[in-house]
């Protein structure tokens, strides 16, 4: 049985609102709001769902990029941090914490600083945390351009030289310098072409099946997710709406949202026939979130009770897990 590399239990990160003269506080972002799921070692876990709907908070607020409002992160045997409890590592710690754990940006040109070049910006992380000298260093960098897919010689070069496709593959052999254990993707492949994407998921799966690498792997990309993750959870509004492998979800989605995004998706042959799902209304803004469940203004099949009371998380088959009134 897997281990748990990274478990995280009721994440809660709110951004203030402001107003008035004085620039009072008035309320709260709710970008992430009670998400708690473990990813096992080895495996590449999804977070699904619509722009806006907090996944890209979610993992800058597991790495510690971003100061949690509420919850627990715990790496391995480690707490990262406890809100409740008041518990964080102290810098030094969470310094060194990070040689394990590594992101790939959205963005790779922005996520790359210009006035640097690949050799300096991929062997930073080496120099700063004292694993090698400058020529040492260099060396392994060269050594990561070329296991990417990159001539170690494009070591001089700046980032503006690249392709945006290249630039990713520096991003990845940059989250690659200091043999980190779990690395969190950031739609690594949204600013991509198909013919990119497909050559930087297969470096990525290569990587990881070579290195023993875990993966957090956000995005809005269903067809994508499909066949890179082992598992995903479908977000909507800051809150998980459904979890499960995913070929529990692609067979057999039981929430209503799951079930409309799902249906989405691209038919693989024509003759294939699904029925497309059409969404009515808007999504509600995450500063006044509905009560009871948060999908209930849009949802297809919403009962009275949707709008009165949270639903509780279901089970219908192991590793399967649903908050809806309708799945008991």
């Amino acid at each position: 049985m897997s281990k748990k590399l990274i478990e995280v239990t009721n994440l809660k990160k709110y951004f203030p609102v402001t107003g008035g003269v004085l620039s009072r506080k008035v309320g709260d972002i709710k970008a992430v709001d009670g998400l708690s799921f473990h990813i096992n070692e080895g495996e590449t876990f999804g977070l699904v769902g619509e722009s806006g709907c907090g996944k890209s908070t979610a993992g800058r607020t597991i790495s510690h990029l971003h100061k949690a409002t509420a919850g627990r992160v715990q790496f391995k045997d480690t707490v990262l941090f406890d809100v409740e409890n008041k518990e964080a590592l102290d810098k030094k710690s969470m310094r060194s914490l990070r040689r394990d754990i590594q992101m790939i940006f959205q963005d790779p040109f922005a996520s790359l600083d210009p006035r640097m070049n690949i050799g300096a910006i991929v062997s930073e992380g080496l120099i700063k945390h004292k694993i090698m000298d400058k020529h040492a260093a260099l060396a392994r960098t060269k050594e990561l351009l070329e296991i990417c897919g990159l001539d170690g010689s494009n070591a001089a070069k700046y980032p503006h030289e690249f392709s945006g496709g290249q630039r990713q593959r520096i991003g990845i052999a940059r989250s690659l310098a200091l043999n980190p254990k779990f690395i969190i993707c950031d739609e690594p492949t949204a600013a991509l072409d198909v013919s990119i994407q497909a050559q930087v998921l297969t470096l990525m799966q290569k990587l990881k099946e070579e290195m023993g690498l875990t993966y957090l792997f956000i995005s809005h990309d269903l067809s994508l997710v499909r066949y890179f993750c082992d598992r995903l959870g479908i977000m909507y509004l800051g809150s998980f709406m459904e979890i499960g492998t995913s070929e529990q979800l692609f067979k057999s989605a039981l929430h209503p949202y799951s079930q409309a995004l799902l249906s989405a998706v691209p038919r693989s042959h024509p003759s294939e026939k699904r029925e497309r799902i059409i969404l009515e209304g808007d999504v509600p803004s995450p500063a006044n979130p509905p009560k009871g469940c948060k999908f209930h203004t849009r949802c297809p099949k919403a009962l009275p009770v949707c709008s009165q009371k949270a639903p509780e998380m279901a089970e219908p088959e192991p590793g399967h897990r649903v908050w809806c009134h309708l799945v008991k």
